[in-house]
């Protein structure tokens, strides 16, 4: 595979797939990278509970993206 050491698929995985509807899922991003980023290039929800904001991630894909690996890790370096 082109990139390899930017992409692996661990269809073994007992979460696997973490999200539905992708044909192909990037695992090396299993836990997103970009939790600590307020505003991070995926489209993560806020959900409030009390006076605090919890970002949820639950619906977002952009890290399991092959074609977003380069994005990733550009916002990592910021």
């Amino acid at each position: 595979m082109e990139n390899s050491h930017k992409y692996f698929e661990n269809r073994d995985c007992k979460y696997y797939p973490c999200h539905k509807g992708m044909e192909h899922m990037n695992c090396m991003f299993c836990y997103c990278p970009l939790y600590h980023l307020e505003h991070c290039p995926g489209n993560p929800k806020w959900i409030e509970k009390g006076e605090k904001k919890i970002k949820s991630c639950v619906n977002c894909t952009f890290p399991h993206d092959p074609a977003n690996y380069d994005k990733v890790m550009e916002a990592l370096k910021k």
